[in-house]
């Protein structure tokens, strides 16, 4: 019996922000969407705008399963997660385990195929940057929506992140900011319009 699929599937039980006032529960499958759509943009950017040569459908595919070793581990919290070099170092440790677990899930036949999207392979160190300024853009997404329904529980988060954004170095997520996310205080009519 294959387990791996459903496994996966209760990704969108899990909710992120666990220590924040959300007016939206946002849950793992929404948030893994985001990074998908945004990884791949951003690999179009970079091979449009700044001549790259990224395989952008590869990348939508790891920003689609870069959390899903969440459905055994939980969602920790940001503030817990980096609260030390120690804390950091064991998370990695859980989180590698987790990985494993799941890929264990699968039949040989498939593994090798499952393997690299949770284990990173050789080759896909810039796509793995760009999954992680897709999901710190994803998380700035959040931040937005959250502040624009009334929440000032995301004002310093909002911040923080953009400081994380601009640290990358990454022209890509510096075009996604300036060209893509002001849309994202748009109405509706505004969007349509």
């Amino acid at each position: 019996m294959i387990k791996f699929f459903a496994m996966i599937s209760r990704m969108k039980y899990i909710n992120r922000w666990s220590l924040m006032r959300n007016e939206h529960n946002e849950n793992l499958c929404e948030h893994s969407f985001d990074v998908a759509s945004i990884s791949h943009a951003l690999a179009v950017i970079g091979n449009r705008r700044f001549g790259k040569n990224y395989n952008a459908e590869r990348c939508a595919l790891l920003g689609l399963y870069h959390d899903a070793p969440e459905t055994l581990t939980g969602d920790l919290p940001t503030p817990v997660k980096y609260y030390s070099e120690q804390v950091r170092s064991a998370y990695k440790t859980v989180e590698e385990h987790a990985c494993n677990s799941l890929i264990s899930m699968l039949p040989d036949d498939l593994r090798e195929d499952y393997k690299p999207l949770f284990i990173p392979a050789s080759g896909d160190e810039d796509l793995w940057k760009i999954v992680k300024a897709a999901d710190k853009l994803s998380a700035l997404v959040k931040c937005i929506e959250e502040c624009r329904s009334g929440s000032g529980e995301f004002r310093t988060a909002a911040e923080s992140t953009k400081t994380a954004i601009a640290k990358m170095n990454l022209p890509e997520a510096d075009v996604f900011l300036k060209e893509v996310l002001p849309a994202y205080e748009l109405t509706l009519d505004e969007l349509k319009n």
